[in-house]
């Protein structure tokens, strides 16, 4: 197959109904548009689009022209993640009482996006799976030391409902690589260590219990519980190769995607939530309840809360500081 560097060109050429984006964030939305409307099924790698309008307008123009849109969430097509899943929706560990997640290594710094639109999509996209919904809101902390403007370091909150929260580390500054996800519930615990060569998944029956009732402060004893640690089995994949199989069936059935484009625009909506949030030093942010499905559960729409998706990124940031934002909780 012949290669060529004049993207239009190639979107007019003839026996090539597919097209796969691997580039900038910047280029998502252009490149992504271009081949909709071009009528080519497109799969973006994350996250999709620099703003949740863009997002929003690609969905729309795959919808009209009944084609495929995929995002690049590759760890939902990991056998790890889908075993962790498995052992969720089974209830093995009780209720999710939260989710800690961190990414961490030494670059590579990017200079049109900070680390947590470099990194968090990952755990992002894995989190939400996990929890079946949208957060209620989100707060992000950050720190720019090499690049100003930039951020090389954050930790991102997100608050879900029924006091569950997921917290995100991602940082560009960091001597090791680490990918670990923690899943605590009320049951049991899941640690997921991704650079593991064996047992990337390790479930410890370990939990405190609150006392059912006592009639002195003597009597007061938290319970905790100590048990076995086990490994599953995980079946060796490459999600790499799954994810593109996946997108090529999606086109051949005409079928959703897993990680389909409202899948995209729910983390994209997450992203520009804490990119607001750093401007108002972590405050929180409000989402809204659900813009769609989440691993197969639909929650109801609740628009008065939305965060409103700026055309550009720029409008954000050239706000005048102490300028009020009624999506910031408490107003800034």
């Amino acid at each position: 197959m012949e290669g060529s560097a004049d993207y239009a060109h190639m979107l007019n050429g003839v026996n090539l109904d597919a097209v796969v984006i691997a580039t900038g964030v910047s280029s998502h939305y252009p490149m992504a548009r271009a081949a909709l409307l071009a009528g080519k099924h497109t799969f973006i790698e994350k996250p999709m689009a620099g703003s949740a309008e863009h997002c929003e307008e690609l969905i729309e123009i795959a919808r009209k022209n009944g084609l495929v849109l995929m995002a690049g969430h590759t760890f939902l097509y990991s056998p790890a993640v889908r075993k962790i899943q498995e052992i969720v929706n089974q209830g093995d560990i009780g209720e999710i009482r939260y989710i800690c997640a961190r990414r961490l290594n030494l670059g590579i710094f990017q200079k049109s996006v900070n680390v947590a639109w470099d990194l968090a999509p990952h755990d992002l996209s894995i989190i939400l799976a996990i929890m079946g919904e949208q957060p209620i809101s989100v707060n992000c902390h950050g720190s720019a030391h090499i690049t100003p403007g930039i951020e090389d370091v954050t930790t991102m909150c997100l608050t879900f409902g029924h006091e569950r929260s997921a917290i995100i580390h991602s940082s560009w500054l960091d001597p090791r690589k680490v990918r670990e996800m923690t899943i605590v519930g009320s049951k049991r615990m899941i640690v997921y260590d991704d650079l593991a060569p064996l047992e990337k998944i390790r479930v410890f029956d370990m939990r405190v219990e609150h006392p059912p009732h006592y009639d002195t402060f003597g009597e007061f004893q938290f319970a905790y519980h100590y048990g076995d640690m086990y490994a599953p089995y995980i079946k060796q994949e490459e999600p790499l190769k799954t994810e593109c199989q996946h997108f090529l069936d999606c086109i051949q059935h005409g079928t959703q995607p897993l990680s389909c484009g409202t899948r995209g625009l729910e983390l994209v909506k997450i992203l520009e939530a804490s990119s607001e949030s750093l401007r108002y030093d972590g405050a929180a942010v409000r989402l809204s309840k659900s813009i769609g499905r989440v691993a197969g559960k639909t929650a109801p729409s609740d628009n008065t809360s939305r965060v409103k998706s700026p055309k550009l990124l720029t409008q954000r940031l050239n706000r005048k500081p102490g300028a009020a934002n009624p999506n910031v909780v408490g107003g800034v």
